[in-house]
């Protein structure tokens, strides 16, 4: 054989190597994207830039709370995609002329409004992203409880140790998801 058909055969290898390759990692990603889905996207859009919030970080909450189903209701009363509690709901809409029933947390837009408007605002009072995700989680009484602990929270601002481990692994969960959905969708 000569040197110039080996070369041609060694770029055909390498080529169709390549384009395996390619093909492999088309359907991880594709895979990866399957798994972090992005749904309700007009939502999500509309109360990122309402709450000042990343729309990765509300993609990650809402696959923690209820892999995007907006019929979720937990064991503890909480409702819809961003699992929120009825009391914390009628809460939130404090003095608004239209006042929501709790049923109309199954619905995908008011959900992702409250729960978005919820997140924002334990964000603005704690100011650090893994302690607004606790407050969000176990409440912000509990929180505070935690922040005032000096074994739980040397500078009362940043928690070392998170007590209730449903509050650990939801936290551990949405930074996963949070970083996951940034990786793949450069949000």
């Amino acid at each position: 054989m000569s040197f110039s058909k080996k070369i041609w055969k060694r770029i055909l290898l390498l080529t169709a190597l390549v384009i395996v390759v390619l093909l492999f990692w088309m359907r991880y990603i594709q895979r990866q994207k399957f798994i972090y889905p992005l749904r309700y996207t007009e939502y999500v859009e509309w109360s990122a830039e309402e709450y000042d919030l990343e729309p990765a970080l509300i993609y990650a909450v809402i696959r923690s709370e209820s892999s995007f189903n907006e019929a979720a209701r937990s064991s503890s009363g909480a409702l819809g995609l961003m699992q929120i509690m009825p009391d914390t709901f009628e809460w939130l809409q404090g003095s608004e002329e239209k006042n929501y029933s709790s049923e109309d947390l199954f619905q995908p837009e008011i959900n992702i409004r409250y729960g978005c408007r919820y997140l924002s605002m334990m964000f603005r009072r704690y100011g650090i992203l893994r302690t607004a995700l606790c407050a969000y989680n176990a409440g912000p009484g509990t929180v505070d409880g935690w922040l005032s602990d000096p074994g739980l929270s040397p500078d009362g601002k940043n928690l070392t140790q998170i007590p209730y481990p449903e509050t650990r692994n939801y936290v551990n969960s949405v930074e996963r998801d949070y970083k996951k959905y940034k990786e793949l969708y450069k949000i």
